[in-house]
C-alpha cells in the first residue's frame, strides 16, 4: 500500500493524504481522522520518512540540546515542563522531538543532530564548542532558552525583576543575617561557600547573574551592603547535590547561621526546609526561606514556599514556535508571578 494507492481508494489527492500525516492543520479534524482511520484499516503506516527527507531536504525533526544529562532533565520539574511545552507545539505541527545532552561527548552530539531541521538549546552548556558545531554549515534555525547566544533569538523570564520583587518582600522583615544560595554562578566548579576571589560566570552565560542582580538591588534599597551578604554556590539542582551545602549553612554556630535564605530554585529551598526541620529549626520563625520556579511540590507541602512562579510550559511553546518559523525570531521575555507562602510570609 502506497500513498498513491490510499489516495485512489479514498478518492482524494495525494497531497490531501500527505497533509493528514504531515500538516494536520491543513485539514478539518473530521477529514483527517477519516483518512487516518482508513490508512490503519488498509495497512498504510504513513509516508516514508527517509524518502521524504531526501526529496525535501527536511527531516521534520527538531533537536532540543539540554545542558544536563537526559536522566536529570526528565526528572527535573522545570526542564520537564519546558519539554512538555515544546512537544505540544511540535506534535501539533507534525514534527518529531530529538533529545540530546550537552554532557555527551562533542563528537556524538553533532553526529546525532545532523538530521535536525533546527535546534532549541536549553541552559548553561558545559562547552560552547558544542554550540559552534551546531551552528555549522546549513544555517538551521536555533533558539536559546535561559542564556544568551550572540545573533540568535532567545527566550527568558524576567529574572532580575522577579528576584528584586521576592527580595524586597523578604526584606520587609529585616533579617540579622541574610544569605544567598546560588545555582551555577562560579566559573569553576564550587559546591560550597563562594570565596571573594572566585571568578563568576558572565551574565550572558547564566541566568544566576540576573537573579543575583535582583537580590542586590533589593539589598541596596534596604540599606544592606550586598558585598557583606555571604553567598553559597550549588552545582546541580538536585537534593543530593544541594544537601551538603545546605547542611554546611545550617550547622554554622547560632550567631553565624543565616536567618534568611534567598534560594535560586525551589529545589534548593525545599532542601533547606527539610534539613532545617530535621535540626529542629522552625520555618519561618527561626529561618525564613524563599525559592524560585513555582514547582508544584513547593506549593502542596507545608510550609508552602514563598517563591516566584515561571511558566516553563509557555517558555517551551514559544521556543518551539520560533524554531518552526511560526513566531518572529526575536528576543522574548516572559513575566513571572510572586507567590507568598508560609516559608517567608
Amino acid at each position: 500500500m502506497t500513498l498513491k494507492d490510499l489516495a485512489g481508494s479514498l478518492g482524494v489527492s495525494t497531497a490531501t493524504v500527505s497533509n493528514a500525516f504531515n500538516r494536520p492543520n491543513q485539514l478539518s479534524p473530521k477529514l483527517r481522522e477519516h483518512i487516518l482511520s482508513e490508512a490503519r484499516r488498509l495497512g498504510y503506516s504513513g509516508p516514508d520518512a527517509k524518502a521524504r527527507s531526501l526529496r525535501t531536504g527536511r527531516s521534520r525533526i527538531i533537536a532540543v540540546v539540554l545542558a544536563e544529562s537526559l536522566t536529570y532533565s526528565l526528572n527535573d520539574a522545570v526542564a520537564s515542563e519546558l519539554l512538555s511545552g515544546i512537544a505540544e507545539v511540535l506534535d501539533a505541527h507534525g514534527h518529531t522531538l530529538l533529545l540530546l545532552s550537552g554532557r555527551q561527548s562533542g563528537a556524538r552530539v553533532p553526529g546525532s543532530s545532523s538530521i535536525a531541521d533546527g535546534f532549541i538549546v536549553y541552559g548553561l552548556m558545559p562547552s560552547m564548542m558544542l554550540i559552534d558545531e551546531l551552528q555549522g554549515p546549513g544555517q538551521r534555525p536555533l533558539v536559546a532558552v535561559d542564556f544568551d547566544l550572540e545573533g540568535q533569538p532567545t527566550v527568558h523570564v524576567d529574572d532580575e525583576p522577579a528576584c528584586y520583587a521576592i527580595g524586597r518582600h523578604a526584606l520587609q522583615t529585616r533579617p540579622r543575617r541574610p544569605a544567598v544560595v546560588n545555582l551555577r554562578l562560579t566559573k569553576h566548579p564550587c559546591n560550597a561557600r563562594i570565596a571573594p576571589d572566585q571568578e563568576l560566570l558572565p551574565a550572558a552565560r547564566t541566568i544566576t547573574r540576573s537573579r543575583l542582580a535582583g537580590f542586590h538591588r533589593a539589598f541596596a534599597e534596604h540599606g544592606i551592603d550586598p558585598a557583606g551578604v555571604p553567598m553559597w554556590n550549588i552545582e546541580e539542582n538536585t537534593y543530593e547535590v544541594c544537601a551538603p551545602v545546605i547542611a554546611e549553612i545550617l550547622d554554622l554556630p547560632d550567631d553565624e547561621r543565616p536567618d534568611l535564605l534567598l534560594c535560586m530554585s525551589d529545589r534548593i529551598a525545599l532542601t533547606a526546609v527539610t534539613l532545617a526541620e530535621q535540626r529542629g529549626l522552625r520555618v519561618p520563625q527561626d529561618l525564613r526561606i524563599t525559592g524560585f520556579d513555582g514547582i508544584a511540590e513547593g506549593q502542596y507541602r507545608a510550609p508552602r514556599l514563598t517563591t516566584v512562579r515561571q511558566d516553563s510550559v509557555e517558555k517551551g511553546r514559544i521556543a518551539a514556535r520560533m524554531v518552526l518559523g511560526l513566531d518572529p525570531a526575536e528576543p522574548r521575555l516572559l513575566h513571572t508571578t510572586l507567590l507568598i507562602g508560609d516559608s517567608c510570609p
